[in-house]
């Protein structure tokens, strides 16, 4: 069973010139194997937001509206962190950090809960190693289970984080991101009805292609 406790989470806006495309090789062929390097890593994805994406957001309160990527590692020592930032350094110190998008927030969460669907055959603890079709991807203000949007058609599983009053969803998505929005959003009304839980990013996000950096862009 995975071990995973910790979710580091950078979103970012665009490449200020446009260069999105470069940004993305850079980062999947020079910059993520190093992180590799860290003992407790156990997992990493990187989502981009798209124009056909940003027209199905359900909601992009304030700073997030400006997320059009994000990247998350999973560590399985909260301590983790501290040792990227190490690496990070020494990396830059070797000139090895040349690109950087405009950062809107990095931050952690401790991993609160997994649930798949029924209909699939793996278990939940290992749904971020299973392929995707994209992300549906939530951060809200308070705190509640996502389970229950695993039985909307589209959403193979989910796992979801913690810090303090604010939650990170993470929705694995099997069939197009689009057309599973529609789907989710009568359950996302339901889950926000009483105000408990209120949505701050509520988005679809596809992963980019390799060795195609150019084919899912913001």
């Amino acid at each position: 069973m995975p071990d995973v406790t910790t979710l580091f989470v950078a979103m970012a806006g665009r490449e200020p010139e446009g260069r999105d495309a470069d940004y993305l090789a850079w980062h999947a062929l020079d910059h993520r194997p190093e992180i590799h390097r860290v003992a407790s890593l156990r997992g990493a994805q990187r989502l981009v937001s798209t124009p056909a994406c940003r027209a199905a957001r359900l909601a992009g309160e304030g700073r997030y509206d400006g997320v059009d990527h994000v990247m998350t590692y999973l560590f399985a020592d909260p301590g983790a962190v501290a040792a990227l930032g190490d690496l990070a350094r020494d990396l830059a110190g070797a000139g090895r950090m040349s690109w950087r998008l405009p950062s809107v927030e990095v931050a952690t969460y401790d991993l609160a809960g997994t649930a798949a669907a029924d209909r699939i055959d793996v278990s939940a603890e290992v749904l971020p190693w299973r392929p995707v079709r994209g992300v549906f991807l939530l951060v809200e203000e308070g705190v509640a289970p996502a389970g229950a949007l695993t039985e909307v058609a589209g959403v193979a599983g989910a796992w979801w984080g913690r810090t303090d009053d604010r939650q990170i969803t993470y929705c694995y998505l099997d069939d197009d991101p689009i057309t599973t929005v529609g789907r989710l959003r009568p359950a996302l009304a339901q889950r926000w009805a009483d105000g408990d839980v209120v949505p701050k990013l509520a988005a679809p996000f596809l992963v980019p292609v390799d060795f195609d950096w150019g084919r899912h862009l913001p």
